[in-house]
Order: C-alpha cells, then sequence, then structure tokens
C-alpha cells in the first residue's frame, strides 16, 4: 500500500500565466492521485478574489490596494509583453484558437478535485482583503499551516 504523495504550491505571483501554470500543476498532480494545496499570498491572492465588487468596510489604505488590484484571475496580467493591458487579451485569444482551458476554468476545475485553495491570512490582514470578497468553499490559514503542509510533502513549488 503507497502512502499519499502531496504536493504544496505557494502561489506569490499575481501574473495571469504564472497563475496558469500553478493551477495546469496542480491539476496534473491531483489527477495523479496527489493530495494538493495552493497557498496564496501577497499578488497571488488576487486569483481568489471575486469578479464583482463586494461592499465591505475598510480604511484608506485598504480601499486603495482594492482598487489597484484586479478583481478576479480573469483580470491579472500577464508576467511579460503585457503592452499596456492587450497582452492578457492576445494570451486568452491564442489559448482560445487552442482549446487551452482559461484559468478561471482552471481553478473551478481545482475547486472540483477538492484542492486545497488556501488564503494566507496574514496577506489578506496587510492588504486590507476580507473573506466576503474571496471564493466560496477555499481555507484560509498562516505560514504555520503552509509551513506543516510543506514538511510533509512531497513536491513544493514556489510560483
Amino acid at each position: 500500500m503507497s502512502e499519499t504523495k502531496k504536493t504544496n504550491i505557494i502561489l506569490f505571483s499575481g501574473d495571469y500565466d504564472k497563475a496558469m501554470a500553478a493551477y495546469i500543476i496542480a491539476n496534473g498532480a491531483a489527477a495523479y492521485d496527489h493530495e494538493v494545496t495552493i497557498f496564496h499570498t501577497f499578488w497571488g491572492l488576487n486569483a481568489l478574489r471575486k469578479d464583482e465588487s463586494i461592499q465591505v468596510k475598510k480604511g484608506f489604505m485598504e480601499k486603495m490596494f482594492g482598487k489597484m488590484m484586479p478583481r478576479g484571475a480573469d483580470k491579472m496580467g500577464i508576467s511579460k509583453m503585457n503592452f499596456a493591458g492587450f497582452g492578457p487579451k492576445m494570451i486568452k485569444d491564442v489559448m482560445k484558437k487552442h482549446n487551452a482551458m482559461p484559468l478561471p476554468d482552471l481553478i473551478d476545475m481545482a475547486q472540483e478535485q477538492e484542492i486545497n485553495l488556501v488564503a494566507c491570512t496574514m496577506t489578506m490582514d496587510l492588504l486590507g482583503l476580507q473573506k466576503e470578497e474571496l471564493l466560496d468553499d477555499i481555507q484560509y490559514a498562516g505560514v504555520a499551516a503552509y509551513l506543516a503542509d510543506a514538511e510533509d510533502g512531497n513536491v513544493n513549488l514556489f510560483i
């Protein structure tokens, strides 16, 4: 009887293409029966933001962070060749042409495969993000929980 393999990914980047890579790897690992956790911190939290504006009480700095950061996975920019915002549209058009799954669908698939999507609570506090602004059915934890997962991990990635 074999032990369950564990894959842990820290998603630090807020870039669409890097988040896509994280979710492709995560979904692939889950398909191979790995227990998978994606720990979203700093700009990686944008992948978990809801698309719509959620009215929550915030201070001035938290409001500014909320306005400057993309609302939802589909609004994230790309890491290279952003071309003043045209890059994401171009890459999405190429993906559609090649029947590649867009990031929001990869996130849905991750939830269907019961991948643990974790939002870093310390970063949420720093950026003024509240649970109501993030996707439903995700988990919330700090670095200690990530470290406990990583200690048992067969694969640990930082993206």
